[in-house]
């Protein structure tokens, strides 16, 4: 079991901080200046509106850092200690890109059927209009790039 997770180390910190922001600021990318641009979506992705729902917040700014902070800090985190150990069990010849792509498609179903439809009762999926399929390119390349991060900074870390 210790080869399946990370120690916890100063190290494994910065690797799960370095990965949060990598894959944050790619989301947020796709988020705000790719997503407006493609067809019938109409605007960007804006998960702050779920998460101000999900809570009953009505302040933005709060909304915007509760999903920073769950990007940069809590998601590397459950990639490390839960995605990639589960996926080291259940598919060990899983390539790295694979594991990090189906984090992605994980947190996606997190966010748009548990949160967005289980909590905070909207339709599953938000009906599967086109903003449903932006979000799902947004959450595998998110993943895509936590997991980049964290196998290159085990690379160079040994």
């Amino acid at each position: 079991m210790a080869d399946l997770v990370p120690p916890l180390t100063a190290a494994t910190c910065v690797t799960a901080l370095l990965a949060g922001l990598a894959a944050d600021l790619s989301w947020e990318i796709w988020a705000r200046l790719i997503t407006p641009q493609l067809p019938g979506v109409g605007g960007p992705l804006e998960p702050e509106a779920l998460i101000r729902s999900v809570f009953g917040l009505s302040s933005k700014p709060l909304a915007e850092a509760i999903h920073a902070v769950v990007g940069v800090v809590f998601y590397p985190l459950g990639y490390l200690f839960i995605a990639r150990p589960l996926q080291r069990i259940v598919l060990p010849s899983l390539p790295w890109w694979l594991t990090g792509a189906g984090f992605g498609v994980g947190l996606w179903i997190f966010a748009l059927f548990v949160m967005a439809h289980l909590v905070a009762g909207l339709p599953a999926f938000l009906g599967f209009i086109p903003l449903t399929w932006a979000s799902l390119g947004g959450h595998i390349l998110f993943g895509f790039v936590t997991a980049f991060v964290v196998r290159w900074r085990e690379k160079r870390t040994g």
